[in-house]
């Protein structure tokens, strides 16, 4: 997944063979899939929320530039439109995810799922602006620099509201019992 490769996909794109941008929709659908159900919360609306923002971006292609990266590009338009569907739908579900493990025993696995309810539910009560940071920096792995052009704010304004987030979401994790390292 390389940005030199996405480049040339999307040249290729633009130079008329639109086979390649499905290469670009293979390589980052259950990426932006993720991302998008991590803050819309809802499978359907996650996948809708998916197929919409790779047609926005095959449709606004000409208009990317390339000194940035595609897959920046492209989370700038799921984020966007996660918070649009949020808007439109005002109607907050649970989150349905499975933990992965390697088998775990009936305890261990009971505890886990316990853990992962009380983070995702931490998670849920952050503001909007706190969750969309700590999951593109910590569910996502992206720099600061990444995440600022994807919620176009100040690398500044990130790391003020990463700050932030993590402190608010230590905060909540501690008052639903759950102990925290360091």
């Amino acid at each position: 997944m390389s940005d030199r490769a996405d480049a040339l996909l999307v040249q290729d794109c633009l130079s008329g063979r639109s086979e390649a941008f499905g290469t670009l929709v293979d390589r980052y659908q259950v990426t932006m899939f993720n991302v998008s159900l991590r803050i819309v919360r809802d499978r359907e609306d996650a996948a809708d929320v998916t197929q919409t923002a790779f047609f926005k971006a095959f449709e606004n292609l000409k208009s990317f530039n390339p000194r940035y990266k595609f897959f920046s590009w492209l989370f700038r338009i799921v984020v966007n439109e996660s918070l649009n569907q949020l808007k439109r739908s005002r109607v907050y579900a649970e989150l349905d995810e499975q933990l992965l493990s390697d088998e775990p025993g009936p305890d261990e696995k009971y505890h886990q799922e316990e853990l992962q309810d009380r983070i995702e539910s931490a998670l849920t009560d952050l503001k909007l602006e706190y969750r969309v940071v700590l999951v593109l920096r910590h569910f996502q792995d992206l720099s600061y620099q990444d995440i600022s052009y994807i919620t176009d704010v100040p690398e500044k304004t990130v790391k003020s509201r990463l700050f932030t987030a993590r402190k608010l979401l230590r905060e909540k994790l501690m008052r639903r019992g759950v102990q925290l390292r360091g």
